[in-house]
């Protein structure tokens, strides 16, 4: 399990935390071919011939020329396309699996991983607010809104009495129309009312919170841990029971104008094979 607390405002990121592998394809794709004109290697250039070789490959992986779930050039056709020794196309493809750009399957050989989408740990951001910038569209389908007794665990994040009533608030998220997540919210009962007439399918409740309610968020406690999806939230996120999921759990706190209080406490689900967090650890 990994704990982190979050800022509204920080850095840059460079580090991942992520769960899962990318499941195998039904059946495999076609094998893609290596371009006759492939691009060229340089004999004696400082970088080694299977870095070289990665680049070129994690190049047209990126620009779409491999398309995901494609199975790559086999590895008898990469070493006549290049010219090298297997162990360097080895090299090659065991640097870009461990960059999470392919997976292999035994037996069948090499094929290209779904991107995933990331999000920066180091920034206190909404789903939408983090996505929108990398042209990704986002939406929520509203599963419930309702009032409901506050468990232990509730009641020692918000501050209230076991058995006090909270607002929770449950909500599927998409990107680019595949469900990504399930998230599971609980408020201070008044609040959670509010927000409740709000336009959750398209706004972030960050930006309600703070842009309509005029609660301006400062940080959240993060702990995020690998678990396995259960049948419903199998269901929900169109995934097999018991693939991987990251499951983060957020109390985001809010300045009330005289101190800090905690107004967001959460669980989010995030499906393992496509999205992965992001977080940059300076060494002091």
């Amino acid at each position: 399990m990994v704990t982190s607390k979050t800022g509204r405002n920080r850095g840059n990121p460079e580090t991942d935390t992520e769960a899962g592998t990318d499941a195998q394809a039904d059946a495999p794709a076609a094998t893609l071919a290596l371009p006759a004109n492939g691009d060229t290697l340089v004999a004696m250039s400082p970088v080694p011939l299977h870095s070289q070789i990665r680049e070129i490959l994690r190049a047209r992986i990126l620009d779409g020329s491999y398309a995901p779930h494609s199975q790559m050039p086999s590895e008898s056709q990469m070493m006549a396309s290049f010219g090298v020794s297997r162990i360097t196309i080895r090299q090659a493809l065991g640097d870009l699996q461990k960059e999470g750009l392919i997976f292999k399957v035994v037996g069948k050989g090499s094929f290209v991983a779904k991107p995933k989408a990331f999000q920066n740990l180091s920034r206190l951001q909404g789903f939408g607010e983090a996505m929108a910038p990398a042209g990704y569209e986002t939406f929520s389908q509203l599963l419930s809104a309702r009032s409901v007794p506050a468990s232990d665990t509730v009641a020692g994040q918000l501050r209230c009495t076991p058995g006090e009533q909270v607002f929770e608030i449950q909500r599927l998220r998409y990107l680019n129309r595949e469900p990504i997540s399930v998230d599971v919210s609980y408020f201070p009962q008044s609040l959670g009312e509010r927000l409740a007439k709000e336009d959750l399918a398209r706004r972030d409740i960050f930006v309600i919170l703070e842009n309509d309610f005029g609660h301006p968020l400062t940080h959240a406690d993060v702990q995020i841990e690998a678990i396995l999806a259960d049948e419903l939230l199998a269901r929900q996120l169109r995934i097999t029971e018991g693939s991987p999921l990251l499951r983060i759990e957020r109390l985001t706190y809010a300045h009330d104008g005289y101190r800090e209080q905690p107004i967001d406490f959460e669980y989010l689900y995030y499906r393992g094979d496509a999205f992965q967090y992001r977080l940059r650890i300076d060494r002091t």
